[in-house]
């Protein structure tokens, strides 16, 4: 359903990979998908697909593709995660610099869009939208999905409506670190739900916290702006 597209970065032009899923018939708004360290796997591009038919044009920017031009290795994913090559795609996350590499890309995914444009991601890229809600412009309205460097970034408030979608058993956000969110956030919706990391995904997958936190995201969008406009004017 999707395609491969290219998005220059605003700073400096390098040209990155990302997939994108266009809207068939009505269009609620553009959607931003940050990934997790795994890159632009199948999964998300399924899962930009599954968006676009909810009326969200979809981009899923390679936020690493800096990284993966030095090694050779352009390209999205073949596989939803692949334990050889968990030490270069967690290198790649420690090592991007967030403003001058990752929130660049998904700038330029914003400005590809007309408006309303949202944002989500998982775990690394559920961090990288929490600070996309602060530092990105464009904006309508972000769900981050166990991003789990956020307590690191408390200091960047978000400037739209977020949302975190959390599992009570996920042990790299432990107890302690979901009420320092809390504390510091006592307006923000926080949803926990009875799963452990990476629930949305295939290896952590859990039908019922999947189910719940997609359809709250999805009210999340309706409620700033997701309207059904046709042909994709904003």
């Amino acid at each position: 359903m999707g395609e491969q597209i290219r998005l220059a970065s605003p700073r400096d032009g390098f040209e990155f990979d990302a997939y994108r899923a266009p809207t068939m018939d009505a269009r609620r708004g553009g959607l931003v998908v940050c990934h997790a360290i795994w890159g632009v796997t199948p999964h998300l591009r399924a899962l930009a697909d599954q968006f676009a038919e909810d009326g969200y044009e979809t981009i899923v920017p390679s936020l690493f593709d800096r990284h993966l031009e030095l090694d050779g290795a352009r390209g999205f994913a073949e596989r939803d995660t692949d334990p050889a090559l968990y030490a270069r795609q967690n290198g790649y996350a420690e090592h991007a610099a967030w403003g001058a590499e990752v929130l660049d890309g998904v700038q330029a995914a914003i400005d590809a869009m007309a408006p309303p444009v949202f944002a989500l991601g998982f775990c690394f890229g559920g961090t990288v939208a929490w600070l996309a809600a602060s530092r990105c412009t464009g904006l309508s309205a972000v769900a981050s999905y166990y991003g789990g460097q956020i307590i690191d970034y408390l200091h960047d408030a978000p400037k739209v409506p977020t949302l975190l979608h959390l599992g009570k058993t996920d042990e790299l956000i432990p107890p302690a670190t979901v009420a320092a969110i809390r504390e510091a956030y006592p307006e923000m919706p926080v949803h926990e739900y009875e799963a452990g990391h990476a629930f949305v995904a295939p290896n952590g997958f859990h039908a019922d916290s999947a189910r719940l936190s997609r359809l709250r995201t999805l009210q999340l969008f309706a409620r700033n702006g997701g309207g059904n406009n046709r042909g994709g004017e904003p």
